[in-house]
């Protein structure tokens, strides 16, 4: 597939780099590139002078598609068709995006979730498309169609029984991340834009056990795997063992933002960002080898997204320090500090201050409780004390008479079920 990529912007040089990742991930050979800055033209986009442009640009470079890094409304997008040469299939930005996600998505959640987006995007486009259709001669031209009058009841039933199934899904999700943290796990979950490295981070923080065994696995997992250049490799989560010296860390890395997506885009994938949502503490990677400005935009909209349901604390991480130099990255942290004060920065492509990091996250973590328990020597105490070493981090132990003292840190729920434990001894009696 040959696609000419095209931009408009309101002010200064319109950048197309994000595009050109978006559209090699999805399959597409870029044929041609066209860009416009100018204030939007309400019936076209660009201005109609562009538009024929990029129809002589689709010609000679035999392009069969255009991909517009904008939100092109229905009325805009009809009337570009109407320029361009027939059969020429238009997207726009987000199109572009739900095409990408569409094809990564492998477990029912992540179809689901595909499939309420589209829905969502199509809704307030279905009138639109039922008088376009009708002045054309062309019913199916640019995939309009032709809608009757119930489509758009039929959209909202859909969206409606795909939300109740997502709704089902979450609800067992939210019932496995109570079963971790009743088993001593803390939760904590990479988030950030495609590209900062969250894959490789998780790669040299965990251990080899994948959790999920049903889990869709991010191909840069995998050594032979270009990371930097994959966007949206997965719609599903990768949760696997971390690497810590006192506390059990369950991490989870999941999709990457991306700039300018839209409020119904997120929520279509709130199933999926619920991992973040509901850790017990965020790691916000960011490439340090971007430009202040880029960096500052993203992280700005990383805080946006997470700020309304996150519940756990962030920690910004600086990753990618092997590409940049003291002085550089010493201009960024003092730069950013306003909206990243004490980040961390880290190498996770050489491991260069990965166990500083770790250590970051054992004190960022929610604090334990500490607690000592005096328990009688009977036949099931052995098997207590093995279930507080496997469920939290036991300071001292000792045998003393009759009686075990064990002193340990862990979870407000894990010493409850210990004391429980505790207290359903009953002591061996003596000959």
């Amino acid at each position: 597939m040959k696609a000419v990529l095209a931009k408009r912007v309101d002010s200064g040089t319109a950048d197309l780099d994000e595009l050109r990742h978006l559209a090699a991930s999805a399959g597409y050979d870029i044929a041609g590139e066209l860009t416009q800055t100018r204030k939007e033209d309400t019936a076209h986009h660009f201005g109609e002078g562009k538009i024929a442009e990029i129809a002589e640009l689709v010609v000679r470079t035999d392009a069969d598609t255009v991909i517009i890094d904008n939100e092109v409304g229905p009325y805009q997008m009809f009337n570009i068709g109407r320029i361009l040469p027939d059969e020429t299939e238009v997207l726009d930005r987000f199109t572009l995006i739900l095409t990408i996600f569409g094809q990564r998505a492998q477990t029912r959640k992540a179809q689901l979730q595909v499939e309420l987006a589209e829905l969502r995007y199509e809704l307030p486009r279905a009138s639109a498309k039922t008088s376009l259709a009708k002045r054309d001669e062309r019913p199916g031209f640019m995939g309009l169609g032709e809608y009757d009058e119930s489509r758009e009841q039929d959209i909202k039933a859909q969206i409606a029984s795909i939300k109740r199934e997502l709704d089902s899904i979450a609800d067992k999700a939210a019932q496995r991340r109570a079963e971790r943290r009743d088993s001593g796990f803390d939760l904590v979950a990479l988030a950030g834009y495609t590209n900062a490295g969250k894959s490789t981070l998780l790669r040299r923080l965990a251990a080899e056990l994948d959790v999920d065994e049903n889990a869709e696995r991010h191909a840069d997992l995998d050594d032979v795997a270009q990371s930097q250049d994959r966007l949206f490799t997965t719609l599903g989560t990768t949760t696997r063992r971390a690497e810590l010296d006192r506390r059990d860390v369950l991490l989870t890395d999941t999709v990457g933002f991306i700039s300018d997506l839209p409020h119904w885009l997120v929520e279509s994938f709130q199933s999926t960002l619920d991992s973040v949502y509901h850790a017990d503490l965020v790691l916000l990677v960011v490439d340090a080898s971007e430009p202040i400005q880029e960096m500052r935009e993203k992280l700005v909209t990383s805080h946006d997204t997470l700020r309304d349901r996150n519940e756990a604390p962030l920690l910004t991480v600086f990753n990618k320090t092997d590409l940049i130099d003291d002085a550089e990255l010493d201009e960024k942290r003092a730069a950013l500090s306003g909206i990243a004060p004490n980040p961390i920065a880290v190498s996770g492509k050489t491991g260069d201050s990965v166990d500083q990091l770790r250590e970051r996250v054992e004190g960022e973590l929610p604090d334990w409780e500490t607690e000592r328990l005096v328990v009688p020597m009977a036949d099931e105490t052995m098997s207590l004390v093995s279930w507080v070493h496997d469920h939290a981090y036991v300071d001292t132990e000792s045998y003393e008479s009759e009686q075990v003292i064990l002193e340990f840190e862990a979870r407000p729920a894990i010493i409850e079920q210990a004391r429980a434990r505790a207290a359903d001894l009953t002591p061996v009696e003596s000959a």
